[in-house]
């Protein structure tokens, strides 16, 4: 079986990270997405709120499931049996971070990276740029499922009086 995880923290999880999703879901058998649990950073979302977020976005693919995880990587990878990882890739500059990363994770596991570019749709596009734009109340739905636009906006947005 070829397997396959899509490792992040997705807070929270945008259109730019189903695309990814959903290339990745026809090229391997099985993809783990794996939500990072990062104890030094505190996100907008609980881990438990990004999984069960991803769990209802990616329900329609038959191959897809979702992990929270922490500590290394690579780590994560042999407990799912997993050999390579998927990456998104919007610039450049995300190359230059995600290389040495790769050359890492290969070097202490032999676990691939598989590279994917961003549908030109999504380049822009982030996480953290999604937070700050719903939270000054633009309009984020072109950008996040709906179920993640109705939580940030249940997060960021007060009600008004």
């Amino acid at each position: 079986m070829r397997r396959a995880v899509c490792p992040g923290s997705f807070d929270p999880v945008t259109n730019g990270h189903l695309d990814i999703i959903g290339r990745a879901s026809r090229l391997f058998d099985e993809v783990i997405v794996g939500v990072l649990i990062n104890q030094s950073k505190s996100g907008l979302f609980s881990v438990e709120e990004r999984i069960d977020m991803l769990r209802e976005v990616t329900a329609s693919y038959g191959n897809v499931r979702v992990e929270s995880f922490r500590g290394l990587l690579v780590d994560f990878c042999r407990a799912q049996r997993a050999t390579v990882l998927i990456k998104g890739l919007r610039a450049v500059s995300d190359f230059d971070y995600e290389l040495q990363m790769a050359q890492m994770n290969i070097g202490l596991a032999g676990v691939e990276t598989l590279f994917m570019p961003t549908n030109p749709l999504y380049s822009f596009l982030s996480s953290s740029l999604v937070k700050d734009v719903a939270k000054w109340g633009g309009d984020v739905t072109p950008h996040v499922p709906d179920v993640v636009r109705a939580a940030l906006k249940a997060r960021l947005v007060p009600p008004s009086t």
